[in-house]
């Protein structure tokens, strides 16, 4: 549980942009679009949690309609995951879901679509997909329709906020050139490490070297296309990130959730299938990491910038929050 005043203390960077959204918004005529607030972290850093306790606080005691969704929930139907990999079988970071790529673009751009309400349309509704991880022994499957969550909006109850959580929120596509010039860096920089002592010399955050070049390439692409439907940053109005001084810690958070649903439920991955699952996300951190770090409205306009914000929250090793900033 996140305490309110950490929450608080976040959202006093949030609130003057939705203020100012939505005293924009009151003055249009003829449609009502949420502000987007983008909630990016690293695996095991809490995501779920904080996007929780956010909703709840701009809906009860600020009284803003908000609603969330994960980017999880859009990923491709069993069949399409299976189909994806299939068809590309040297693409390693394809075997499993979760990169870009993996997702469903035309539910996406369905989703954010039924967000804007005008007033040549009657009142509709939103339909927030769900994902099923647990179904095809954990590769997943996506919940039939009929049951997925609706929420009411028209004219006067659009959807004031919108908060969408992810890993690779934020992300933003590189240059092939970069993305070969970081690649041949890990390349020549790698190492065989000695046997492990531990369990935690396995913790490797240099893991770029473990894949073709290609596949990297078409993970950018797939990345950028994101970025131009929903997810770029003239999408976005602000972005929360929630990072770490160690990024060994993904390892760490996420054993941790692992070990708690075998306390739980007697069920979830070893040590060594974590590790695996990490390795997988990893190259993606080192790739796009620093640019979100560095901040993903940097390339904007003076204008465009001036009414978007970025918050990094930085977690240490228990998640506990060691700083809090944000900036433009």
């Amino acid at each position: 549980m996140i305490p309110d005043e950490t929450i608080d203390r976040l959202l006093a960077h949030v609130r003057p942009h939705i203020q100012r959204h939505l005293d924009l918004q009151a003055s249009q005529a003829r449609q009502r679009k949420p502000f987007i607030l983008a909630l990016t972290g690293l695996q095991g850093s809490g995501k779920t949690t904080w996007t929780s306790a956010i909703v709840r606080l701009l809906n009860e005691k600020y009284h803003v309609r908000t609603i969330n969704v994960s980017l999880d929930d859009f990923y491709l139907p069993h069949e399409g995951l299976v189909r994806l990999r299939q068809e590309n079988p040297a693409n390693e970071l394809w075997k499993m879901r979760g990169q870009p790529g993996t997702h469903d673009p035309v539910l996406l751009r369905e989703f954010f679509n039924s967000l804007t309400v005008t007033s040549e349309t009657s009142p509709s509704e939103v339909c927030i997909p769900a994902f099923d991880k647990s179904q095809f022994n954990g590769e997943g499957d996506r919940v039939p329709r009929d049951q997925w969550r609706r929420v009411p909006v028209s004219m006067d109850s659009p959807v004031e906020v919108l908060v969408l959580e992810g890993w690779c929120v934020g992300f933003q596509p590189l240059s092939e050139e970069a993305i070969e010039a970081k690649w041949k860096e890990a390349k020549e920089h790698h190492h065989h490490p000695p046997s492990p002592a531990h369990a935690e010399s396995a913790f490797s955050t240099h893991t770029l070297q473990n894949h073709a070049l290609s596949s990297y390439y078409t993970i950018n692409q797939s990345l950028r296309n994101y970025c131009d439907m929903f997810m770029g940053p003239q999408h976005l109005d602000f972005l929360v990130h929630l990072d770490t001084d160690d990024l060994a810690n993904v390892y760490r958070w996420r054993m941790q959730q692992e070990h708690a649903l075998h306390q739980a439920k007697h069920q979830g991955m070893t040590d060594e299938e974590v590790v695996a699952f990490v390795q997988g996300y990893m190259p993606a951190y080192e790739l796009y990491l620093d640019s979100v770090r560095s901040g993903i409205f940097r390339g904007l306009s003076d204008g465009q910038r001036t009414h978007k914000g970025q918050a990094r929250v930085v977690l240490g090793r228990d998640r506990q929050v060691l700083d809090m900033v944000g900036y433009n």
